[in-house]
């Protein structure tokens, strides 16, 4: 297995993308296509990339999506937006790895710590952040659509 970043887009592996986004998904349901431009935003963005862990035939087995974020005082820190395995390949290492290369890539981009969320009902995955030493902050999640 490798990690790579994103760095060029193509419609198998976008459309292989959407189909784990669905598996993460809360509803499980298809939101359709996500746009070319989509893609090519991140893979031109200095502050974002999409990790992407890939086995020895090239198929995409899981994703992380990480972003800087700018906090007070000159504080980088790391943002976790989408993280994803294949449910077929869980708990042979995937996720594992797509873990180490995010620390790695949020160290080398001069951030000092990991955020993110996971949602009520993802025991599984509080249970994986846990054992990687990840902190469970008392906190409320609040979004507004416009």
């Amino acid at each position: 297995m490798i990690i790579e970043v994103l760095s060029k887009y193509n419609e198998k592996d976008a459309a292989r993308i959407r189909e784990l986004l669905i598996q993460l998904s809360r509803s499980g349901k298809d939101r359709g296509e996500i746009p070319r431009e989509w893609f090519e935003n991140l893979i031109a963005s200095p502050s974002h990339d999409m990790l992407i862990a890939r086995d020895e035939n090239g198929k995409i087995l899981g994703i992380a999506t990480l972003s800087i974020i700018m906090g007070p005082i000159v504080r980088k820190n790391a943002y976790l937006e989408d993280f994803v395995t294949d449910k077929d390949c869980r708990g042979q290492g995937v996720g594992t790895k797509l873990w180490e290369a995010m620390l790695v890539w949020a160290k080398e981009k001069g951030c000092r710590e990991l955020n993110f969320t996971s949602g009520k009902g993802r025991e599984e995955a509080w249970q994986f952040y846990q054992n990687k030493g990840a902190e469970i902050y008392d906190t409320n999640f609040f979004r507004l659509s416009f």
